[in-house]
């Protein structure tokens, strides 16, 4: 068996244990999502992120790049947070990273090459916004992670300002803004208490 074909039977296996659970469980996916959660994160493998928030498909709407990059000039970007605001009215929008990001430390060592360094290119900017502070800290593991922690301070920050958010705000609906990372290292998510 081929390695992309062990996949194939693996969701074979996941959708009789589904429906030797609940027969009715695709029925009951089919008819729609209604989540409460935009979840903008990066796009790394080791980041399963109904593993990792114990949710349920229809619960997040997933929105994934390298270093979970919020950029008003991507049109990819810019359409999930429309649809997420005005056709599935999200109440919370979260920045999510992590530590150990590649894209992160392609930026901290400046090893990122064509279109890559293009889109890291706001990471390379809050780099050096805070280059001083990160110096002061001991090791390099530690810069890079503050340097992943920066990078959700900075898209929260981004959001806050998207005329996207200003006019749901202003038509009278509630939308929260939160920066989380993920700590790779435990597996548990940080809330770095900001809000937008």
């Amino acid at each position: 068996m081929r390695p992309y074909e062990e996949i194939l039977e693996n969701n074979k296996q996941w959708v009789a244990e589904k429906l030797q659970l609940d027969p009715h469980y695709f029925e009951k996916l089919a008819k729609g999502q209604s989540p409460g959660y935009l979840f903008i994160g990066c796009c790394d493998s080791r980041m399963p992120l109904n593993t990792f928030t114990k949710t349920n498909p229809g619960e997040l709407f997933i929105h994934r790049n390298i270093a979970n990059i919020v950029s008003s000039r991507d049109l990819n970007f810019f359409t999930v947070l429309q649809y997420a605001i005005d056709t599935l009215k999200v109440s919370h929008i979260i920045v999510c990273g992590h530590y150990d990001c590649g894209g992160i430390k392609a930026v901290f060592y400046n090893e990122a090459k064509g279109a890559v360094k293009k889109w890291l290119h706001p990471v390379y900017q809050t780099y050096h916004k805070y280059a001083s502070e990160l110096q002061k800290l001991p090791t390099e593991r530690e810069r890079y992670d503050r340097l992943a922690e920066l990078n959700v301070l900075r898209g929260v920050k981004e959001l806050s300002h998207h005329p996207l958010i200003h006019k749901a705000r202003k038509r009278g609906e509630v939308i929260h803004l939160h920066g989380w990372i993920i700590n790779l290292y435990t597996g548990l998510i940080l809330d770095l208490k900001v809000c937008g």
